[in-house]
């Protein structure tokens, strides 16, 4: 019988019973064990990372699918690529069952749908011969995903999955399975805490992973970052002051001129 994490809870546990300083440690020990359950499944991490950017080196883009929380963890984690990597709107995106709406509100039996995850994935001309799928569930059989990714396999899309269980529907259906093994929730059912947790941790591998492959990082700078705000600004031009002995004052204007640290850093150095 598969065990499912997302139902189950540590037996004896009476949280309104505690005391807030009591509930906090107890929390706190449960969120330790994230990390180790993370590295375990590196290898399989590596393997998605890898695959992923062999097609978008290609042109494809990189999709993320989920309900709920896994849902909107793979939003946040898209709308942060640009910004950080420097690369266009689009090159990664995340869906989420129920649409925008969902973001920030549940929309009831969303995720019940089969049909739908393939259906929201061709509004973005989803491209199996280049394009990359990762569906995200903590339960492993969350029927939108389900559906989603078995699709695009079916029609030859290289597709990964991230879940919470082992040998789950989902995890069956894809190619490149990360089975992240976080165990039950001391709150029942809960897989916001350590299931959502641990798949943030591993988005932020795969996309940081990815976009060093693609050349978007040199050593351990943000050399593509988007100059969005006066944060951004000083942080490039640090990076560059620091990479090539010029005044803070110096390297800004560089900066400012070529509005980016990679194009500012050539300048300098050609």
């Amino acid at each position: 019988m598969i065990q499912d994490f997302s139902t189950e809870s540590d037996a004896g546990i009476s949280l309104d019973s505690l005391g807030v300083l009591d509930l906090l440690r107890l929390q706190q020990a449960a969120d330790a064990t994230v990390a180790d359950a993370v590295f375990l499944c590196l290898e399989q991490v590596a393997r998605f990372i890898e695959v992923s950017a062999i097609r978008m080196r290609q042109g494809g883009r990189l999709f993320y699918i989920g309900a709920g929380t896994s849902g909107r963890l793979g939003i946040v984690d898209a709308s942060e690529c640009p910004p950080t990597f420097g690369v266009p709107q689009g090159r990664v995106i995340g869906i989420i069952a129920g649409g925008d709406t969902a973001i920030r509100k549940a929309v009831e039996f969303a995720e019940d749908n089969l049909a739908q995850g393939w259906l929201d994935l061709q509004e973005y001309q989803f491209d199996c011969k280049i394009d990359t799928l990762l569906g995200i569930s903590a339960s492993g059989k969350t029927p939108y995903v389900l559906g989603a990714v078995t699709t695009a396999r079916k029609y030859g899309s290289a597709v990964g999955c991230l879940v919470c269980n082992l040998n789950s529907a989902i995890a069956n259906a894809v190619e490149f399975p990360i089975e992240v093994i976080t165990g039950p929730e001391i709150l029942r059912g809960s897989t916001r805490l350590k299931a959502g947790t641990a798949q943030k941790m591993i988005l932020n591998q795969i996309s940081t992973g990815i976009f060093a492959q693609l050349g978007h990082i040199k050593g351990n700078l943000m050399i593509d970052m988007q100059l969005t705000n006066h944060k951004l600004i000083d942080r490039g031009t640090r990076f560059i002051a620091e990479q090539t002995g010029l005044s803070y004052a110096e390297a800004k204007m560089y900066l400012l001129k070529h509005q980016s640290v990679r194009a500012a850093l050539a300048a300098i150095l050609t």
